[in-house]
């Protein structure tokens, strides 16, 4: 282990929101803290923000009183740089602008000495370009916490191109060491949860955009039926539209444009009205203080009850929707079985049959439904029936799943549905992170579930749901879109031909 030792000082530049944070961080792991920023008397204001925290952890039985008392004499606001000279770590979190980062690193480089080890909390530019300054680049890293500091554990350890391997691990080992559960990731855009995550958001946009369903319905059923805490379009108000847009922008920027993280054009006529979600009181949705007070939120397309079909036939193998067989059975529907090669079908008995999305449109008396987390449990699942289905099949598609306890969404037939489309996009990212060693695929799968709160690290998923199944639905996407977006990433075509036989593993 090579945490810094508790006895050490720990200094913190930008006495913003993320800096008292950090500092808190730190204080209560033991160290003496120094807070510093460039306006005059914030320092002072940020330790008086931390000390009323310190006070409300107290109150909470959190914090022993003789603990709170010693982190209060341990924390010191400095209003020059030169009071960090002694410092054995600095943590700069200053404003998100690469030539003010450079110039305050730069000062402290000239302040403090050769042994201490500089960090950037930077989210969105390049350590290895926040470093290029520096006398001794190999010893700045980037430690990324994330908002709240204190509460959330994650924390991205980003080795620059000139970090020196020791730096590194004394960053990981000190983030450890302060409670926080660090992931390693190579300096790439958006490090490893902003880089991965765009499709949660990306894709939601895109099926909006094509009118296949609404924000509220969509985010259901990211929610209620692939599992995840907070819908797409919810979350998007509560981080900001400005914020998030500009992190999408800036990924994209980053990869030369790359087509898998395009921009969305929906959402940047959002923030140019200003619409900027929960803090301007209008975004996808209407709150409470904004100008839209008093207007109800939308709620999610749901289909009015149905009678279930007396039967349903499963023609060959329904891969990952497989249990819905059983649960059909268990709602007391006749469950008829009939060999068949190639994708499974459920099939009503008009003769309509019910394909799990894979990112083509069936065409015919064909209904899709959308990929679930765990059909046992969903409370939601979406189908989208092709153009010529009538309503009556419609209405028994319905209905099979409303006797299985599943609220149903009806959407617009588009190739992957929402959630479908939305999982194998995550697990395309994932993928490739690793192979090209950004980060080793427990600390991807980690720093998924743990930075947004996904329900199960995309690479888990992805061993869940097969990389054939996977593939192949991204091999319909692109075949739909031939922009790229949805080309399959080298790993995943070496992981399903290796499951395959097609060459080894």
């Amino acid at each position: 282990m090579t945490a810094l030792d508790s006895n050490s000082t720990v200094a913190v530049v930008g006495a913003g929101t993320m800096g008292q944070g950090i500092a808190q961080v730190a204080l209560l792991a033991g160290h003496r803290v120094l807070l510093h920023d460039a306006l005059p008397g914030r320092a002072r204001a940020a330790a008086d923000g931390v000390a009323g925290r310190l006070d409300g952890l107290v109150a909470k039985g959190r914090l022993g009183a003789a603990d709170h008392k010693a982190a209060l004499a341990r924390l010191l606001p400095v209003e020059s740089a030169a009071d960090l000279a002694e410092s054995a770590l600095v943590v700069e979190a200053v404003v998100e602008d690469l030539a003010v980062k450079q110039q305050l690193l730069a000062e402290l480089e000239a302040v403090v000495g050769d042994g201490c080890l500089l960090a950037t909390n930077t989210s969105s530019l390049s350590v290895t370009a926040v470093a290029g300054g520096l006398r001794v680049p190999g010893r700045l890293v980037g430690l990324h916490f994330f908002n709240p500091a204190p509460l959330l554990p994650l924390v991205e350890v980003v080795a620059g191109a000139a970090s020196d391997p020791a730096a590194v691990t004394a960053a990981f080992d000190t983030a450890a060491a302060w409670g926080k559960t660090p992931v390693r990731c190579t300096d790439t855009p958006g490090f490893l949860v902003n880089r991965i995550a765009r499709p949660f958001y990306a894709e939601a946009l895109r099926v909006y955009e094509e009118r296949a369903a609404d924000p509220a319905t969509i985010d259901a059923l990211l929610s209620e039926c692939g599992g995840f805490a907070m819908g797409p379009f919810a979350l998007m108000d509560l981080i900001g539209q400005d914020v998030n847009e500009a992190v999408t922008r800036s990924v994209w920027e980053a990869f030369f444009r790359d087509p898998k993280f395009t921009p969305s054009l929906a959402q940047r006529r959002l923030v140019e009205s200003g619409r900027l979600g929960r803090k301007s009181g209008r975004g996808w949705f209407p709150y409470e203080h904004g100008a839209a007070a008093g207007e109800p939120a939308p709620e999610p397309h749901t289909a009015e009850p149905a009678a279930a079909p007396a039967y349903v036939t499963v023609r060959g193998d329904l891969g990952p929707a497989r249990v819905l067989a059983e649960l059909a059975g268990a709602a007391g529907v006749e469950v008829r079985r009939e060999a068949a090669a190639g994708p499974g079908a459920l099939v009503l008995p008009g003769g309509t049959s019910l394909h799990l999305a894979d990112g083509r449109l069936p065409g015919g008396q064909a209904i899709q439904f959308d990929l679930a987390l765990d059909y046992r449990t969903a409370a939601r699942v979406g189908i989208a029936p092709s153009a010529g289905v009538h309503a009556g099949a419609v209405a028994e598609a319905t209905g099979l799943f409303q006797a299985m306890g599943k609220k149903v969404s009806v959407i617009r037939d588009v190739p992957g549905m929402v959630v479908a489309r939305t999982v194998a996009l995550l697990v395309d990212l994932a993928l490739d992170a690793v192979a090209k060693e950004v980060a080793s695929a427990h600390d991807v799968d980690t720093a998924m579930r743990l930075g947004v709160n996904y329900p199960l690290g995309p690479l888990e998923w992805g061993e869940l749901l097969s990389a054939a199944y996977v593939q192949d639905l991204l091999d319909g996407l692109h075949a739909w879109y031939p922009t790229g977006r949805y080309a399959p990433c080298t790993e995943l075509r070496r992981r399903a031909a290796a499951a395959e036989g097609v060459i080894s593993s």
